[in-house]
């Protein structure tokens, strides 16, 4: 959401939230989304991050979910028994959805990866830019942005 004059905190350093980037069995996001889970069951998430997370259509925890045909309530479920690693979670999401083949997840990667780079994403990247001060263009994707944002990466530093 855009916050007209205002430029929000930045960057939101969360400890133990990984970058989207970051892979479990190949997978991009699906290590994040476990994180979100796990610092929202700690109260360790920022309150207003509760609408983007979990199966909010549109948001990336529900792309995931949708890609990998699991039902997030059963996720966090599953994960919050706090028995299982990460890679046992995705191997549970197999079982419990589906297990894409070798280039669903490349397709699956790309488009996750260039969210935002001229598709439809485009403006909520720009309008993200705009909350932290930050012109248009000066990240491409959201996964860019999400690690500006966090603190991972700088502007000129790739």
């Amino acid at each position: 959401m855009f916050l007209s004059g205002m430029v929000k905190n930045y960057p939101t350093i969360i400890p133990g939230l990984r970058s989207p980037f970051e892979q479990i069995g190949g997978i991009v996001y699906f290590a994040r989304m476990l994180d979100k889970i796990r610092l929202a069951a700690m109260g360790k998430l920022p309150g207003d991050w509760e609408s983007k997370r979990g199966a909010v259509k549109g948001s990336f925890d529900w792309r995931c979910c949708q890609f990998l045909k699991v039902d997030y309530a059963a996720l966090e479920v599953e994960m919050l028994k706090g028995n299982k690693s990460d890679e046992e979670l995705l191997a549970w999401a197999f079982a419990n959805g589906r297990q894409p083949d070798e280039q669903e997840i490349e397709v699956w990667n790309a488009f996750m990866t260039k969210r935002g780079w001229r598709d439809a994403g485009t403006s909520f990247v720009t309008e993200r830019l705009a909350e932290i001060g930050l012109p248009p263009g000066a990240v491409q994707t959201m996964f860019e942005f999400i690690d500006l944002d966090e603190g991972r990466v700088q502007l000129g530093g790739r």
